[in-house]
């Protein structure tokens, strides 16, 4: 049966990524300086005003708006009303909620006498997932692999002046067809970027297909049917925040599998690894991509969920789509069993408090090798499951 999948991706300069970049910003320095910190920073960007706010708890004494101003700068927002040596900054931080801290740092299990593991409940309630599949090399469905790299492209050309005329905001859009499960061409490119005045549009189609699409999409999956809309409102100057207001966590999707997927529903960027959001999400993609590298399944998704307060999950739910080489039940056991979900465990596992998210924040928390929920060093172990 041919079917088509789209998914989209935002560039690092688009309004809701930059407010995302500023809080994982945050996060990294309150990190570095303090490891045990705990953040929820959400950001709001509109037209010449950042608003940061959310709650830290941390030895760390971080400026905020130092912080913002050069994240804004190294971006690119050099110019207009949003530049980073011009827009105005207010904060309204306050510490977490010691209602929430007296779960997260004494478990239900803990007081009921658990190990060292149960010390820390989780964060908030709420479900989780992880997902992988063997469509592409990163074990992610290919439509959001493309849109991600097409705009990581976008903001290459610009910062090295290969497209000089570019400005920091871009979107892009991809979509696959399929035959049964199989990718076999793309079918439909969009791709929207901010740019200067000086350019004409008949430029930037030519050159967009030429040193984004051409450079990124492989050659065989183009053909004379596919389609291409690039900047098809014919004109794209004003971006960024000063075009459209940006919110932390408001690109969830485009962060995890571009909607090939569920998702619960909790964004990452400005939470601190001792908020399941985050943390169970990225434990269940290490999960996921685990299962498939040892030839478990060839494509699954995980849900977890969590009670406040509480070390370990409360359910544990496991879909292969059929391809499961044992039962869904019996993979679901073997996940509880291989796999410690408890907060504090999956924070050591995954090496959580270290600075490492802002790298994160733009072109997907997933299919990147340089995170350590990415790596595939359980499969091995895993292959014992194989009958």
């Amino acid at each position: 049966m041919r079917r088509f999948f789209t998914s989209e991706s935002v560039t690092e300069g688009h309004p809701d990524k930059v407010c995302d970049r500023i809080a994982d910003g945050i996060l990294d320095e309150l990190l570095r300086l303090d490891e045990n910190s705990r953040a929820a920073v959400e950001c709001c960007a509109a037209y010449n005003t950042l608003l940061i706010t959310g709650e830290v708890t941390s030895a760390a004494k971080v400026d905020y708006e130092k912080v913002a101003r050069e994240v804004i700068r190294g971006i690119g927002y050099d110019f207009g009303q949003f530049a980073f040596d011009k827009c105005k900054v207010i904060e309204l931080v306050h510490g977490q909620s010691p209602d929430i801290a007296l779960g997260v740092d004494n478990s239900l299990e803990k007081k009921a006498g658990g190990d060292d593991a149960d010390t820390l409940g989780a964060g908030d309630q709420g479900l989780m997932f992880g997902y992988a599949c063997r469509e592409t090399e990163e074990l992610m469905p290919l439509p959001i692999v493309l849109a991600h790299k097409i705009a990581a492209r976008l903001s290459e050309v610009r910062k090295q002046g290969i497209l000089p005329y570019l400005r920091p905001d871009g979107k892009s859009q991809v979509t696959v067809e399929y035959e049964g499960k199989k990718a076999v061409r793309v079918d439909t490119v969009v791709v929207s970027t901010q740019h200067d005045e000086k350019v004409s549009h008949g430029q930037i189609v030519a050159d967009i297909k030429k040193y984004v699409v051409g450079a990124v999409v492989p050659a065989e999956l183009l053909d004379d049917n596919t389609k291409y809309y690039i900047n098809p409102t014919g004109r794209f100057e004003i971006g960024g925040p000063e075009g459209d207001s940006g919110l932390t966590g408001r690109k969830i999707v485009v962060d995890t599998y571009g909607g090939r997927c569920a998702h619960g529903g909790g964004s990452f960027s400005g939470k601190d690894p001792t908020k399941v959001d985050r943390s169970a999400t990225y434990m269940t993609r290490y999960i996921c991509k685990n299962l498939v590298a040892a030839g478990l399944c060839d494509e699954v998704e995980i849900q977890v969920a969590y009670a406040i307060g509480v070390a370990r999950p409360v359910s544990v739910f496991v879909d292969t789509f059929g391809t499961g080489k044992l039962s869904d039940e019996e993979l679901a056991e073997i996940v509880k069993k291989e796999f410690d979900l408890r907060p504090a465990a999956v924070i050591e596992k995954l090496r959580l408090r270290r600075p490492v998210y802002a790298k994160t924040a733009a072109y997907g928390h997933f299919g990147r090798d340089e995170f350590s929920w990415e790596q595939t060093d359980g499969a091995e172990a895993l292959k014992k499951y194989l009958k």
